[in-house]
């Protein structure tokens, strides 16, 4: 599964845009320097996420949209249409 993958079953599962989980782990002091595990454990705690699941918003939270190109185009499992993450809602997405 690709990273803006996750991020859009995030969305449904929970009505939350990656921009909204943003805002949320703001308020709560999360961001670059935050260790993984204090995230993961307030996703699963606040919203049942798994650790997948959460590991993408980890990424976002942590280091932002970018992501690494090495996936983008290659066709696989896990491969995304852009180095950069949608996190303004799936239903939005121009690379949809």
């Amino acid at each position: 599964m690709s990273f803006q993958a996750y991020l859009d079953n995030i969305e449904t599962k929970t009505g939350l845009t990656p921009r909204d989980f943003l805002a949320e782990a703001e308020k709560k002091g999360f961001g670059p320097g935050t260790k993984a595990g204090e995230i993961i454990s307030w996703l699963a705690d606040d919203y049942e996420l798994g650790r997948g699941h959460a590991m993408a918003l980890v990424h976002v939270i942590t280091k932002g949209p970018q992501i690494s190109a090495k996936h983008v185009g290659s066709g696989g499992a896990h491969a995304d249409a852009s180095d950069t993450l949608w996190l303004d809602g799936k239903d939005s997405n121009p690379n949809a």
